[in-house]
């Protein structure tokens, strides 16, 4: 349905919103942008550049990358196989930053997403 409406880089999500309701797609590219001003205004410069790199992987291989079970796979290649190093470096807290990398992701369908 994606390749139908020329939605290959965007999300599963708009292919329901165009149907129903019209609404052109938003390429990954453009709501990761929309998600970045949004992140470089709440979180810390180490959570960001953490953020940026999850935003990254999703641009180039889609949505499957902000599952849960992505997170510790991205903790390892980002902090080159050291979680240790990883906790330290955003904040000293597992959980905190299972919450960081799930809040953000709101930022990426927010409705002024255009």
């Amino acid at each position: 349905m994606q390749q139908l409406i020329d939605a290959e880089k965007s999300v599963l999500f708009d292919v329901p919103a165009y149907v129903a309701y019209a609404l052109p797609p938003v390429t990954r590219v453009v709501r990761a942008g929309h998600a970045r001003v949004h992140i470089n205004s709440t979180f810390n410069a180490k959570q960001q550049a953490f953020l940026d790199f999850v935003l990254q992987h999703y641009v180039t291989e889609g949505v499957v990358e902000l599952e849960q079970s992505k997170l510790h796979p991205l903790l390892r290649l980002k902090y080159h196989d050291s979680i240790t190093d990883a906790v330290a470096d955003l904040g000293g807290k597992p959980d905190e930053i299972g919450k960081v990398f799930a809040g953000f992701q709101k930022y990426l369908y927010a409705e002024n997403v255009a």
